[in-house]
């Protein structure tokens, strides 16, 4: 599991749309869904949003942990 796959199914576990994170982030849903697919790489300053905004740590996220926190 990737990076990528956490980011989705925290989105699916917290029943959050695509729209909705690419709001958070400042850009489309469109652009969101490029990082998703995977056609686009997530910048750091967008990973720091994502953690936050879920409350989860980035090593969770970048799977150094199973750890949410």
């Amino acid at each position: 599991m990737d990076y990528i796959d956490r980011l989705i199914n925290l989105r699916i576990d917290n029943d959050i749309e695509q729209k909705e994170l690419a709001e958070l982030l400042g850009i489309t849903q469109s652009a969101y869904s490029k990082y998703e697919k995977r056609r686009c790489k997530l910048s750091i300053e967008d990973l720091i949003k994502l953690c936050k905004f879920y409350n989860v740590s980035s090593d969770y996220v970048l799977g150094f942990t199973d750890k949410m926190k």
